[in-house]
């Protein structure tokens, strides 16, 4: 089984997906408090498909943070954003969470995948 939690990143500005793109989990409290529950690098397709296992999750809020910056500096490409958090809120604990990224230099966008 794949995990509940999955990301795919994808360049857009080149049009080929981003590899090796270090991504964090958190899980947020109410008071805004995190704790990391993994640090995966994006796969040669731009894939992470391990957060956590099948089961883990509950029905909290949860911030996907994306190392940005530094992927694009190991490239030699200007970074304005240094890193792109993603906050989400899971409801249902048994659904499968895709949360993709698509990226440039200057501009991301987000949203819930399937």
């Amino acid at each position: 089984m794949t995990s509940p939690i999955t990301s795919h990143v994808l360049d857009t500005a080149l049009g080929r997906p981003a590899a090796g793109l270090r991504v964090r989990l958190d899980l947020l409290d109410h008071d805004g408090h995190h704790k990391t529950l993994a640090e995966r690098v994006t796969n040669d397709q731009g894939r992470i498909a391990d957060f956590v296992p099948p089961g883990s999750l509950g029905a909290q809020t949860y911030r996907l943070t994306f190392e940005t910056g530094a992927w694009f500096a190991a490239a030699g490409r200007p970074v304005f954003y240094p890193h792109v958090d993603v906050v989400f809120t899971v409801q249902d604990a048994d659904e499968h969470h895709h949360i993709p990224l698509l990226l440039s230099p200057f501009g991301y966008s987000t949203y819930r995948g399937t």
